[in-house]
């Protein structure tokens, strides 16, 4: 296992790299998003990645719903999709820390060893060192209350029930939550983007597995994590959904942006 802390690939880029700054925005983000009624605890939560200014409010309504840690350390498993290195079945990064402007994130070692024999699942740092989809989480996590643990995965080609498998012994093995980090349609017109993101919501809300990649990014993980919703009994609530067009006033060309929960009720 490494021992060494993963570098941040995207500070000053997706977010602020001034730790008051990023401190500030995210309070602000977190503080003015509702806190969404949503009957028993989250188990699990979709939210994007995109640069704040795009995304930000977005991933800041799933943030609202993870509980506070008081003097625990909570464990988050956050499962997200390979941009950058192309990835067949899924990989869990070794380092010892993620490290952003607002300090260090430890990575649960102990658990990464623990899942690395299982089918689809191999110990890789390469995929992750310049992936985003993961690191643009971790201030929310550091703003909140308590302290917390990951399990960085990023999941490439892979069928929904390796995915769900993984999620199976994070969730009951090691009590983890988990996060699925995906962003939703890329690059299409305003009015074309809204109408694609409300059939990929209605997908995620009927817990489908075949969710393809032009819907959402993160779709193996989201698959996966559907495909482990429907044995559990968990239903999925949409908590926000906008798109670029929303936020950043160019329309012609948008990413879309939805963020849910998952829960027994």
């Amino acid at each position: 296992m490494s021992a060494t802390t993963r570098e941040p690939a995207v500070a000053g880029l997706f977010y602020p790299d001034g730790p008051r700054q990023l401190r500030d925005l995210v309070g602000q983000l977190l503080a003015e998003a509702p806190l969404p009624a949503l009957a028993g605890e989250a188990q699990a939560l979709i939210a994007p990645h995109a640069g704040y200014l795009y995304s930000g409010a977005v991933a800041a309504a799933a943030y609202r719903l993870l509980p506070a840690r008081g003097d625990d350390c909570g464990l988050l498993a956050i499962l997200g999709p390979n941009h950058r290195v192309p990835l067949a079945g899924m990989a869990l990064d070794t380092h010892a820390a993620y490290r952003t402007p607002l300090g260090a994130v430890p990575v649960a070692t102990g658990v990464v060893r623990a899942l690395g024999a299982m089918p689809q699942v191999r110990l890789s740092d390469a995929p992750h060192r310049q992936e985003h989809c993961i690191e643009v989480h971790l201030p929310f996590l550091q703003v909140l209350p308590g302290d917390w643990e990951i399990v960085p995965v990023l999941v490439g080609e892979t069928a929904p029930r390796y995915v769900a498998a993984l999620l199976a012994r994070l969730v009951e093995e090691f009590g983890a939550r988990v996060l699925v980090s995906s962003d939703l349609s890329h690059y299409l017109p305003y009015r074309e983007a809204q109408r694609a993101d409300a059939r990929t919501a209605a997908d995620i809300a009927a817990l489908a597995t075949a969710i393809e990649p032009e819907q959402a990014c993160g779709c193996m993980a989201i698959n996966g994590l559907n495909s482990y919703a429907r044995l559990r009994g968990w239903r999925a609530h949409e908590l926000a959904r906008m798109n670029s067009g929303d936020t950043a006033a160019d329309r012609s060309r948008v990413v879309g942006y939805g963020a849910y929960a998952y829960a027994e009720h």
